[in-house]
C-alpha cells in the first residue's frame, strides 16, 4: 500500500475507494473529514447507510443550515462528453436527497466544458456537445431532477460569463500546472474556470447571495475542490468557501477500470436494452469461487462482486441488499443467482427509466435550444 496517492482529475483511472486502506490514506493525505456514526444515522439515506458517502470538506457548515432550517446552495452537474451510465445515478440520488432537505438546487449541464476539454474524436464541435446535452438532460429529468433546477452553460446569463473571466485573474499557470499536471491545456483551463464559476456564482448578490454551498464529487475530483475553495477566498464578494461531499466510485463491471461513457463494456448505460444488461452482468467480474461445490463450502466475496455492487449502490431495499450479502458470503447463494437478481432489478429499472426518458426528450431539447 502506497504512502501517497496521486490524484488526476482528468484521467480515466481512479483510486480504489472500495479499499478501506486507500480511503484512509486519501482522508489523511488530503485532509478530508469523516462522518460520525451519529451523522450517518441522522442522514437517513442509502448513500450514508451503506458507506457510499465516504468523506467531506466543511460539511458542518451545511449540516448547521439543515438543522436550523436555513437555506443553503447545492450544485452538481454532468459534463457533456457522452451518454450517461448507471454510475452517474449516484450523483443525482445525492442531489435529490439534499434538495429534500431544503437546498436551493442547481444542476449544471456543461456543454461548453464538454467541448473545450475533450478531444475532437470524442466531442468535435459545440453543436455535438449540445446534442449530447439533450440526451443527458433527458436522462436527468427521467432520474427525477426538476426542469426548473437545470441550466445549460451555453445559455447562461451575462453575469455568469463575466464572473468566469474574473476567476481567471486569480490563478497563475504555475499554480494550475501544480494542481493538474503537465498535460494541462488552454481547453482544460477554460473548462476548470467554468466549473469554478458553476460552483460559486450562485453566491453572488445577483443570485442567492453568500451562503454555505455543497457539491457532491468523486474523490478523484478533489484537485478541483481544493482550487475552487482557495479562489473563493480571493474574491471581493464575501463568498463562503464551498463544502464538498465525497462518494466512493461504483466499481467498473471489470477489474482495473473506471466506469466511463467512452467504454460501454465498463458499465450499464442508461439506454441499454434488457439483452445488453443481461450480457454485461453475465460477463461482470464475480466474487464467487471457481466451482459451485467450492462456493457452497467457502462462500463468495460480495465486496468485489460487481453484480452485488450494483445492488449496493442502487437497490432501494436495505433488507434485500443485506440478505444477498449474507447469503452470497456464506455460499448459500451462487453467483448465477446473484446475477439474475441484479439483472432483473436493472432491467426493470431501465425499462421504466427509458419510458420516462422518451417522454422527457422534447423538454430536454427546449432547455438546450430554447
Amino acid at each position: 500500500m502506497a504512502d501517497k496517492i496521486e490524484l488526476d482529475a482528468w484521467k480515466s483511472t481512479a483510486p480504489d475507494t472500495e479499499n478501506a486502506e486507500v480511503v484512509n490514506t486519501l482522508i489523511k493525505q488530503f485532509g478530508l473529514s469523516t462522518f460520525t456514526d451519529a451523522e450517518r444515522k441522522h442522514f437517513d439515506n442509502v448513500l450514508f447507510r451503506r458507506g457510499i458517502v465516504i468523506a467531506h470538506r466543511d460539511f458542518k457548515l451545511v449540516e448547521e443550515r439543515i438543522k436550523q432550517k436555513k437555506p443553503f446552495i447545492q450544485m452538481t452537474g454532468v459534463a457533456c462528453s457522452g451518454p450517461m451510465h448507471i454510475g452517474h445515478k449516484v450523483d443525482v440520488d445525492l442531489f435529490l436527497y439534499f434538495k429534500s432537505l431544503g437546498a436551493k438546487s442547481y444542476f449544471g449541464v456543461a456543454d461548453i466544458d464538454g467541448y473545450v476539454s475533450r478531444p475532437d474524436e470524442k466531442v468535435g464541435s459545440l453543436e455535438k456537445a449540445k446534442e449530447i446535452a439533450v440526451d443527458n438532460i433527458a436522462d436527468v429529468l427521467a432520474l427525477g431532477v426538476d426542469e426548473k433546477d437545470i441550466y445549460v452553460q451555453s445559455r447562461k446569463e451575462q453575469r455568469y460569463y463575466e464572473f468566469t473571466f474574473e476567476l481567471t485573474k486569480k490563478f497563475t499557470f504555475n499554480t494550475l500546472f501544480a494542481i493538474y499536471g503537465d498535460d494541462y491545456s488552454p481547453g482544460k483551463n477554460s473548462a476548470n474556470m467554468l466549473q469554478y464559476s458553476d460552483i460559486l456564482h450562485k453566491q453572488l448578490k445577483e443570485f442567492d447571495g453568500p451562503m454555505p454551498s455543497l457539491t457532491g464529487i468523486g474523490v478523484d475530483q478533489d484537485p478541483h475542490a481544493r482550487a475552487v475553495r482557495d479562489v473563493a477566498t480571493k474574491l471581493p464578494y464575501g463568498l463562503v468557501p464551498p463544502s464538498f461531499i465525497y462518494f466512493s466510485f461504483q466499481p467498473s463491471l471489470q477489474l482495473g477500470k473506471k466506469m466511463s461513457s467512452s467504454d460501454p463494456a465498463s458499465t450499464i448505460m442508461l439506454t441499454d436494452s434488457p439483452e445488453e444488461v443481461k450480457k454485461k452482468i453475465a460477463n461482470a467480474y464475480s466474487g464467487g469461487k471457481d466451482t459451485l461445490a467450492e462456493h457452497r463450502k467457502l462462500g463468495g466475496n460480495p465486496d468485489v462482486d460487481r453484480a452485488y455492487q450494483i445492488l449496493r449502490y442502487h437497490h432501494p431495499d436495505d433488507r434485500l441488499v443485506e440478505e444477498v450479502y449474507r447469503k452470497f458470503r456464506s455460499g448459500e447463494m451462487a453467483s448465477g443467482e446473484l446475477k439474475k437478481i441484479t439483472t432483473d432489478f436493472v432491467s426493470d429499472y431501465l425499462k421504466k427509466h427509458q419510458e420516462k426518458r422518451r417522454k422527457a426528450l422534447k423538454t430536454a431539447e427546449k432547455i438546450v435550444f430554447g
